[in-house]
């Protein structure tokens, strides 16, 4: 009897296993439905910011409908907008993305930061435009907020706006925690890799190595400086890890009030940091740098007193690979800690000088794949 119902109840597992494989028929999806799922499974795949800042605007150009769709994004110290994207319809229709850094007290902005202080979205006329504006908001702070800009009233768009911006909060947080150094806000190395690689996967125009090793650059150049604490381990030593942290944590500030907006600042790890900055000769980006380098030095960190860091720095340009650059920097880096520390050294301006050889060179003490 029990062998009978073993078979029974067996069966009866098979059937519903079968039966849970069978394919479910699906009930239709409007064609507005399913364009507005495609966009937020596009949008939310994304795992970088940059790319999910311009499938945010372009998504929202599309369905909202909207002429414009413009991204404001609130700067960590909350006193500044860091970035903008737009996303506009051209001559035919089509949407094109445009980024670039806000201009400081521009008026055009001061609706955007009325939508994000008030954390409330509104709507407002200027002659024949309609425009609105949705905060962006995460744990009782705006982010950042959207503004829409339509030939057309654009009421049935705000709930479609407000519930973009809601999952775009929710993501980009996750995005920021995965891409920043939970200690200091700034690019962690992982985030650096990809910044570089993007770098080198847009070059500048060729120059020849003469024009590059002379250090005569275009108005687009990015140079890649290398900076760490000078005697870091001293300080751990004397004064213990939370103080140690403490400087780590002081000197992140120091460097977003140093460097411009458009500079890419990272924390390589433990004492070491790198940014990558844009100038259009070696002397615009030695002067950016040796104004840092001074004003650390000047700084008077709690307990710890002064502390100095050494810096070196490179071109990055078109035909190098990223590790060679990195290499160039490091090379840099350590030809001033080993004479003197608390300065600032080019790889291209040692090589004029003949303090480093020019030929090619290996991957440093830094490793970047």
């Amino acid at each position: 009897m029990s062998v009978a119902y073993d078979i029974v109840a067996q069966e009866a597992a098979s059937a519903r296993a079968l039966s849970a494989l069978a394919p479910v028929p699906r009930s239709p999806i409007a064609p507005a439905q399913a364009r507005l799922l495609a966009s937020v499974a596009a949008f939310t795949h994304h795992r970088d910011t940059d790319a999910l800042d311009h499938s945010l605007a372009l998504s929202l150009a599309e369905l909202a409908p909207a002429r414009a769709v413009v991204l404001c994004k609130r700067a960590a110290d909350g006193r500044r907008l860091e970035s903008l994207v737009r996303c506009a319809a051209d001559a035919q229709g089509l949407f094109c993305l445009h980024t670039g850094a806000p201009i400081a007290d521009d008026p055009a902005l001061e609706p955007v930061w009325r939508c994000m202080d008030q954390q409330q979205s509104f709507a407002e006329t200027l002659a024949d435009e309609h425009r609105l504006y949705v905060p962006i908001l995460h744990e009782g702070r705006a982010l950042g907020a959207l503004q829409l800009e339509s030939d057309t009233p654009l009421d049935g768009a705000h709930a479609l706006a407000e519930g973009f911006a809601r999952i775009y909060a929710n993501y980009i947080t996750l995005l920021n925690e995965s891409e920043r150094d939970k200690l200091t806000g700034l690019y962690n190395r992982r985030t650096f890799e990809r910044h570089l690689q993007r770098l080198f996967d847009h070059p500048e125009p060729a120059r020849a190595p003469h024009e590059r090793r002379a250090g005569h650059a275009g108005p687009d150049n990015v140079w890649l400086a290398i900076f760490d604490i000078d005697h870091f381990k001293r300080i751990n030593d004397t004064y213990g890890h939370i103080y140690g942290d403490e400087v780590i944590l002081l000197l992140a500030q120091q460097m977003r009030a140093s460097f411009r907006q458009a500079d890419v600042l990272f924390r390589f790890g433990g004492e070491e940091f790198v940014v990558l900055l844009a100038g259009h000769d070696e002397a615009e980006a030695r002067g950016a740098l040796e104004r840092f380098r001074q004003r650390v030095a000047s700084y008077l960190f709690p307990q710890v007193g002064h502390v100095t860091v050494s810096v070196g720095y490179a071109l990055a340009a078109m035909g190098d690979y990223p590790e060679t650059v990195i290499d160039r920097a490091d090379k840099a880096l350590y030809f001033a800690k080993e004479h003197g520390r608390n300065r600032t050294h080019g790889y291209e301006e040692l090589v004029r000088r003949g303090a480093l050889a020019a030929e090619p060179v290996s991957t440093g003490s830094i490793d970047l794949f």
